[in-house]
């Protein structure tokens, strides 16, 4: 980290947590964050869904919730960006104070409950970007008062699809009550070939994930698995943040809302292996929660993933960590024989079952 990351952390450390959330997207619009372009290799070049990725690091959704940011985020070491979640309509989220530090656990908890602008402010920002070699998704989401929240998925993506690379299905936060229903079998299958049908309308058809939650019993992941190899759908991130607070020392560990970070790291990589023996490797699938380094991206790989994205670990170690991250991954692969990431892939998988 150099001495001008180190110092604008220290500052936005010292801010409320969503203070500084938006303060962090207004400095790096201005240019103020280190911006490295890309971190690529052979061996870390890779095809995720068709997508041309120069190294398999991403942003996790969340960050940029609106889409205001996708030009310098596609400057900052990252090999894809996932924005959002984004709703039909802008809805103001949950009450706040609503997001917390977890210092002692390099933790995050929050309860956002899907605050942002809505499908036109998102579409409008996505449309004006600079289209650059970085593929930029959009996380999908539905309104807290919706009657209908498997049309809402379609409805932002017919609006905001024809601007993205890829888009997710997120049915896994907890923080709006009842999204994680949509989990069900029956539910999930419904809402996918919904928004799959939007996608056929698109100018190009592009990839479409499934984001699930970590807190699933073998049961429910073996009844997903089922639904999941049934579908259209293209790859599914594993996993979105946890209920759980086992072993956490931080004060604010007993807020309510869903634990991104360190903690989550065992559990989420386990679905993750899981997930990857339920499908046989058939599903691309792409690792997050608590991954701080480059041995913990490593790990998700062997499990299983075909790709990685974090989020939380940026709040305490700022944007270089994403380089640091790539090139350490390139040389743990170097040093176990594997030419390319692909071979890797789930490599270790029985390590996590």
């Amino acid at each position: 980290m150099k001495p001008v990351e180190r110092i604008g952390l220290a500052a936005l450390h010292r801010m409320d947590p969503e203070r500084a959330h938006a303060a962090s997207l207004v400095a790096l619009r201005a240019g103020l964050a280190p911006l490295p372009g890309p971190v690529t290799s052979p061996r870390l070049a890779t095809d995720l869904c068709g997508l041309s990725l120069d190294n398999p690091i991403g942003l996790a959704a969340g960050y940029d919730k609106d889409c205001v940011a996708v030009d310098e985020l596609s400057r900052a070491g990252f090999g894809f960006v996932e924005c959002g979640a984004v709703t039909p309509h802008a809805q103001p989220g949950n009450p706040k104070p609503r997001l917390f530090r977890l210092r002692a656990d390099h933790a995050v908890i929050n309860r956002f409950g899907f605050n942002n602008a809505g499908m036109d402010a998102a579409a409008q920002h996505l449309s004006t970007r600079n289209r650059q070699k970085v593929p930029v998704g959009l996380n999908l989401g539905a309104n807290k008062d919706s009657d209908d929240r498997a049309g809402d998925y379609a409805r932002v993506l017919a609006r905001c699809g024809a601007h993205v690379d890829f888009a997710t299905i997120n049915v896994s936060s907890p923080n709006t009550e009842g999204l994680r229903d949509l989990q069900g079998a029956k539910a999930l299958a419904t809402l996918i070939d919904r928004v799959i049908a939007i996608r056929e309308t698109l100018p190009r058809p592009i990839p479409i994930f499934v984001k699930i939650a970590p807190d699933l019993g073998e049961a429910e992941l073996g009844e997903m698995a089922a639904i999941l190899l049934e579908s259209e759908v293209d790859a599914v991130i594993a996993t979105n943040t946890t209920l759980d607070r086992q072993g956490l020392k931080s004060t604010n560990k007993s807020e309510v809302g869903g634990l991104s970070g360190a903690p989550l790291f065992e559990k989420s990589t386990r679905v993750l292996a899981q997930l990857s023996q339920l499908t046989d490797g058939t599903i691309p699938l792409i690792g997050v929660g608590g991954i701080g380094n480059a041995a913990q991206a490593y790990a998700k790989i062997r499990a299983g993933a075909s790709a990685v994205q974090l989020y939380t670990a940026l709040v305490y170690n700022g944007l270089s960590l994403v380089g640091e991250i790539a090139r350490g991954l390139d040389d743990l692969l170097a040093r176990d024989g594997f030419e390319t990431l692909a071979e890797a892939v789930g490599s270790g998988r029985e390590d996590y079952l």
